[in-house]
């Protein structure tokens, strides 16, 4: 059942833990740190902890070796994502692919409040990032004219405590290739915007987004994943879907505000021009298949088990307005107001 549904949304584009540490990330909005090991430095081997014990007033603590310390003693191959934490955001950048391999964030009506000053997205422009080695870096000239957007993971609209947070999100390692119209610009600006109205009915709403290549059947009856790639030389792979995977919880009643209600959704998209009248609905798939197509594990099995459905306790609607579009081109055209 899982596996039969994300492969019905694959088909649907062409036709038409983390759990508790990614949490704490989530809650330490402070946190500015950028983790990142150097592609070619020599691993300093030490195996896991398996005891500690006090002696003369002082922490001993035994380390036993799990790998021969030769084995890599000219370089270490890793690693495969670089784990970044920003002042709204917590992100797992994917070397080979060069873009998130998935970001989390921790909405609350608090969080999306506008700060004063409050950042002005007019004031932020897209960079690379420079805590990725080059040789793994996306880079600027890779989006000039692919025929991509530079789709963010975490949209700026979810980072308005301060201008530094809204600026990180147009970091490129929160960025990823999006089709433009009827996609980036509207039905996924517009499921964006449906997470961030989750606040109205949660207290807290976690938001993971996660770039997805899906396998779609060939004439000859078998599956592959097909994909391309750009920049000049090709750099940055393109997602063939993207997915949001949003835990909303709020207090069970007021008489038990401790206990948290939690209720759970997944929903994975084509990286494509999606009719405007598309119901969110259709989109909907289980957990547990986007966390295996991801490679990811998300929650527990505890979470996933206990939890409502959230579209069963929240509305699950998407209303594209392409007369925003209309009102933006408008107030381009209109002259400046005399002073």
């Amino acid at each position: 059942m899982p596996s039969s549904a994300i492969i019905h949304v694959a088909v649907f584009s062409v036709g038409a833990a983390l759990g508790a540490g990614i949490a704490s990330g989530i809650a330490s909005r402070k946190q500015t740190k950028v983790t990142a090991a150097p592609g070619s430095a020599p691993l300093q081997l030490q195996g896991p902890l398996v005891q500690a014990s006090k002696a003369g007033g002082q922490g001993v603590i035994q380390l036993a070796p799990t790998i021969p310390s030769d084995v890599l003693r000219y370089g270490n191959p890793g690693p495969v994502s670089d784990l970044i934490t920003r002042k709204a955001y917590v992100a797992g950048y994917d070397r080979r692919l060069r873009h998130p391999a998935w970001t989390a964030e921790h909405l609350t009506l608090a969080s999306l409040a506008k700060s004063a000053p409050k950042g002005d997205r007019s004031q932020s422009d897209f960079k690379e990032d420079p805590n990725i080695p080059v040789p793994f870096r996306a880079r600027l000239q890779d989006y000039y004219r692919s025929g991509y957007d530079r789709g963010h993971m975490v949209p700026a609209a979810d980072a308005k405590a301060s201008q530094e947070a809204m600026n990180e999100t147009f970091i490129l390692t929160n960025i990823a290739p999006q089709v433009g119209a009827g996609f980036n610009r509207h039905y996924w600006a517009y499921t964006e915007d449906w997470c961030r109205r989750l606040t109205n009915t949660f207290q807290d709403v976690f938001v993971f987004t996660i770039p997805l290549y899906l396998p779609k059947q060939d004439t000859d009856g078998k599956y592959r994943v097909t994909y391309e790639v750009i920049g000049n030389p090709p750099n940055v792979s393109v997602p063939t879907h993207f997915a949001k995977v949003v835990l909303g919880s709020r207090p069970s009643s007021p008489s038990t505000p401790q206990l948290a209600e939690v209720s759970l959704g997944a929903f994975v998209l084509p990286n494509a021009e999606i009719p405007d009248e598309t119901p969110l609905t259709k989109f909907i798939v289980p957990v547990e298949a986007v966390e295996r197509a991801a490679g990811l594990a998300l929650f527990s099995d505890e979470i996933k088990k206990s939890s409502k459905h959230i579209c069963q306790t929240a509305q699950c609607d998407v209303t594209v307005r392409r007369f925003d579009d209309a009102q933006q081109q408008t107030r381009k055209a209109l002259p400046a107001p005399n002073k």
